[in-house]
């Protein structure tokens, strides 16, 4: 795409905006990432559209609308420290960089992690690094983290993650029951993280997020 500029202002004009999402650091940042950059090349022309990206493997990247309000839930500060989980080809970790202070993205798939870290790379986003790990371990080395992104759906969040939460931290992830799913914030305190519904969403399950299953005889 020779310009981009003006599907980007589409995008936040028709998706995010009619989505009660206003803060100017997400406004901002989603005008000013291009989102094309960050999708397989076969998607570049529907980067764009209000869907989900495929990603392949049964990964995709959320639409503009579900990650602006994961973003608006999640109420990020400049000097926040972001951990995001299936970070796919980066793309929200070039948004959430223009947002907070520094940016641990983890992606499990190798392919998928070193075009993130390349294209990041090549796009001067230097607060932002690519680990490529188990997604359930998170990353407890750089944290702990003020904010946690899950990008993608879950049907249980290990303690793993929610241990590398600060005191006052939040955490966002889609849940899913079957086919139905709906976003939640967990904030922590005093150790103990307490879920909060955000807004309806789908998403697949991430690997290794699916709850332990419980055969009955």
């Amino acid at each position: 795409m020779a310009n981009s500029q003006p599907l980007r202002t589409m995008m936040v004009d028709t998706q995010v905006r009619p989505s009660d999402v206003t803060k100017f650091p997400i406004i901002a940042a989603m005008l000013d990432v291009p989102r094309e950059n960050y999708v397989p090349a076969s998607a570049v022309p529907v980067a764009y559209m209000d869907a989900p990206v495929p990603l392949g493997g049964g990964r995709e990247m959320p639409e503009a609308r579900t990650l602006a309000k994961m973003l608006d839930a999640l109420d990020v500060e400049q000097d926040d420290t972001v951990l995001i989980v299936g970070g796919g080809l980066g793309y929200s970790a070039a948004v959430l960089a223009r947002m907070a202070g520094s940016v641990v993205m983890i992606e499990d798939d190798a392919t998928l992690a070193s075009e993130a870290e390349a294209t990041l790379t090549a796009h001067d986003v230097d607060n932002a690094a690519v680990v490529q790990a188990d997604l359930t371990g998170g990353a407890p080395k750089s944290g702990p983290y003020d904010v946690i992104l899950i990008e993608g759906g879950v049907e249980s969040v290990p303690q793993t993650l929610t241990d590398q939460l600060s005191e006052d931290g939040r955490i966002a992830a889609i849940f899913q029951t079957g086919a139905l799913g709906e976003a939640r914030v967990g904030y922590m305190a005093k150790g103990k993280v307490a879920w909060r519904f955000a807004f309806n969403a789908t998403a697949p399950v991430l690997p290794g997020f699916a709850a332990a299953r419980t055969f009955v005889l």
